[in-house]
């Protein structure tokens, strides 16, 4: 039997690790791609960007192992059963069970493994790359800032901007809200941001444009003012110190996703995106298991087909999953079906298919 378990696994070995590979690298190419933007047009540190490379390879594994796993069992189970392998282990005596059970133990190891990725590695890679991306955005605001949208990041201004290239901005709104008056606006044709070193302010270099500046005659109202070069220093200590405390749900462990249950329960607060979280992150890491258990039978019932159709199989049981997955997140948060209850329905509908398929195979 160990002769026969090592052959049936180093069978895997070669359509998961290819797998694994070219998923990592599809989805990492899309970052690459972005970040390369970053280096190139807008002059971010290629140091900078390289860590963030760095922590996003956790967040694409918890992706990218179950969908390796799953490929792996179609495509290494499939030759087998489409050579007569299988068949041929059946007449030697061995159950379908027999020769699938070391299979499903390997998708158990590998469920427990991204258990650990899900509730160790990856809340502290997210909060990793949010302090990078924040270190970023004060080295070289412009950087991180999106056109086109309302920039809020900035104690006192509210700052629009409706094109970026490189370190330059392009038609400048900022808006200053002032207490029982109106609020101030500053246009500019073009700014640029210029960092401070060793303080947490930045100034913005604005250019040919106009200001409200308050009338000394009327304080309350305004009078317009036409500049061609005016400074304005924007004040980033305060969101910075918010930054190095704060965390979001998906940056915390299952033990700090409980304690903040426990703190917010008091204050009746409602928590149940908390708890969605948490079986989110047990539920995700049995996904591999999940698709072991389906995908052993599908293997068998298309082993007269070629590798492309067991791909597209493969690709198929990958989008019904997550499509469940997305389904049941929003029942939970919606408080239609509990969370613990909720964030098991893909895992339960997957290993049901698999096993119902599994009975027919065996009883054929």
């Amino acid at each position: 039997m160990r002769i026969l378990r090592n052959y049936t696994l180093k069978e895997l070995l070669f359509p998961f690790f290819l797998s694994l590979a070219i998923f990592t690298f599809v989805l990492l190419m899309g970052n690459i791609i972005k970040m390369t933007d970053l280096v190139i047009i807008k002059g971010v540190n290629i140091v900078d960007i390289l860590h963030l490379l760095l922590w996003l390879a956790p967040y694409l594994l918890s992706f990218t192992l179950p969908m390796a796993v799953l490929i792996a069992v179609l495509l290494g189970f499939g030759r087998l059963s489409q050579d007569n392998e299988v068949l041929a282990m059946r007449a030697s005596g061995f159950s379908l069970y027999r020769i699938m059970f070391p299979i499903i133990i390997i998708g158990l190891i590998f469920s427990l493994f991204s258990f650990i990725l899900n509730d160790r590695f990856i809340p502290q890679a997210r909060y990793a790359t949010r302090r990078i991306v924040k270190e970023i955005g004060f080295k070289n605001p412009a950087a991180v800032l999106e056109p086109g949208t309302f920039i809020k990041a900035f104690e006192k201004y509210i700052i629009f901007v409706y094109k970026i290239k490189g370190n330059t901005l392009y038609n400048i709104r900022i808006y200053e809200p002032q207490e029982n008056r109106p609020t101030r606006t500053i246009i500019a044709d073009r700014g640029e941001f210029i960092p401070l070193k060793d303080k947490q302010i930045i100034q913005l270099k604005l250019m040919d444009g106009t200001s409200d500046e308050p009338n000394p005659a009327d304080p309350s109202s305004y009078y317009k003012l036409n500049f061609g070069t005016y400074y304005i220093t924007l004040d980033l200590s305060q969101e910075q110190d918010q930054q190095k405390v704060q965390k979001k749900l998906k940056d915390m462990s299952i033990d700090e996703l409980r304690k903040e249950i426990k703190r917010l329960g008091q204050l009746d607060v409602n928590t149940i995106p908390i708890l969605t979280e948490i079986y989110k992150k047990i539920s995700m890491s049995f996904a591999c298991l999940a698709f072991v258990i389906v995908g052993l039978p599908l293997a068998i019932k298309t082993k007269k087909t070629t590798k492309s159709i067991g791909f597209g199989i493969s690709i198929l049981v990958i989008l019904v999953y997550y499509l469940l997955f997305a389904g049941s997140e929003a029942l939970a948060l919606r408080k239609v079906i509990r969370p613990e209850l909720a964030m098991w329905i893909p895992n339960a509908v997957l290993i049901t298919m698999g096993l119902i398929l599994t009975y027919f195979t065996v009883e054929k």
